[in-house]
């Protein structure tokens, strides 16, 4: 059972980096950092920030629901927040509309959207890009798109397999427990 995307808190991760950036950057820049933050996150907390899903994509990891939302690929149960914040695609770049706050990120979040961004930010998308496909988690794909779960995030950081048990348990009681409150 995965988590339920939230597409408030995803599109403050993404309004922080944008800001970082001086409020507008490549797309493709923007879901590799929102997915290297994720990342971090998972192995440092066993939770993610975006509560997005990840999927294996020619240009690397890639945070699923976020890119369809620059896409303006919402899907059904979406509420519609990002757009108001965030800007269609204008020469494969993405601005900050407005401010969507940060209420949904934690303090120590918000210091992981940082490092990421000190750690790549200043980077070119496809330096990004290329790291990204070093990532151990990473499968190419061949044109298509395959999943990459937990578990695989989680064993390219390090954890143990009890580690990794123990985590998807917390992540899958959270799923439940959001499902039973929506």
């Amino acid at each position: 059972m995965k988590l339920l995307f939230n597409e408030a808190k995803a599109t403050q991760a993404a309004g922080q980096f944008l800001r970082l950036r001086g409020g507008s950057m490549s797309y493709i820049k923007l879901i590799k950092l929102l997915y290297l933050a994720d990342r971090e996150a998972l192995i440092r907390w066993g939770r993610p920030i975006t509560t997005d899903r990840y999927i294996s994509m020619d240009v690397g990891p890639v945070v699923s629901r976020i890119y369809d939302l620059i896409r303006n690929e919402r899907s059904p149960n979406c509420v519609k927040i990002w757009g108001k914040f965030i800007s269609d695609p204008e020469d494969f770049e993405v601005r900050l509309l407005g401010d969507p706050g940060s209420s949904e990120l934690s303090p120590a979040e918000e210091q992981v959207i940082g490092e990421v961004f000190r750690q790549h930010g200043h980077d070119s998308r496809w330096a990004i890009v290329d790291y990204s496909y070093g990532l151990p988690e990473w499968t190419c794909p061949d044109g298509g798109a395959l999943p990459i779960e937990y578990s695989d995030i989680l064993r390219a950081g390090h954890k143990t397999e009890s580690e990794i048990s123990a985590i998807e348990e917390d992540l899958e009681s959270m799923a439940l427990v959001e499902r039973i409150l929506a």
